[in-house]
């Protein structure tokens, strides 16, 4: 005879264990002015869904995140001297799930994705590999060159682990805890330190 009882505590266990994982993933954090959604106003751009579309760059939309290679990089957008944020559920299908302005499900992950308006970019890849800031962009299907950053348009001035980065915003490379900062227009804004949550 099945034992329902049993059963019933297995999916109560895996179910925990999605919770804690979700959690590593990265907990909400507070990041400078936030609208509580993952594509409101003070965002630079929404979400989209390019993520759904197909691979982008070799990058797939898989319908569970990978952590065979589990990294974080940090990016920072300042717009005439005033910062507009990631929206959370980049590189995330649609329809997003989301609680307390974190989005904890969607219809697939894309290795490179946000799950919250922090700046953090979390790459969960089955394959080991450099990711650049470009790779990150055609995900959003934002546009990113020395004079566009998504639908912001003026001179970029790039910055990479707090120095000036000479090369093309595009080739950026998302490392482990790699800060990235773009500043569109005028006044440029110095490059800001983040702190990564513990664990991330």
């Amino acid at each position: 005879m099945e034992d329902h009882h049993g059963m019933h505590g297995i999916q109560k266990i895996a179910m925990a264990v999605w919770a804690v994982a979700l959690i590593g993933c990265g907990a909400p954090l507070p990041a400078g002015p936030t609208d509580g959604g993952p594509g409101g106003s003070a965002t630079l751009a929404p979400p989209g869904d390019e993520a759904i579309k197909g691979p982008v760059d070799g990058i797939t939309c898989d319908t569970n995140e990978d952590l065979l290679f589990h990294i974080h990089a940090h990016l920072a957008i300042f717009v005439d001297g005033q910062q507009k944020l990631l929206p959370g559920g980049i590189g995330i299908g649609p329809p997003l799930q989301i609680a307390s302005g974190f989005v904890v499900g969607g219809s697939c992950f894309s290795w490179l994705h946000t799950h919250d308006q922090s700046g953090v970019i979390h790459i969960e890849s089955p394959v080991q590999r450099t990711f650049t800031l470009g790779n990150f962009f055609h995900i959003w299907g934002q546009p990113l060159s020395g004079n566009q950053v998504g639908p912001a348009k003026g001179a970029v001035t790039a910055y990479l682990n707090g120095a000036a980065f000479a090369g093309e915003p595009s080739t950026i490379p998302l490392d482990a805890h790699n800060l990235v900062q773009l500043d569109v227009g005028k006044p440029a804004v110095a490059a800001q330190p983040y702190s990564f949550a513990p664990g991330l």
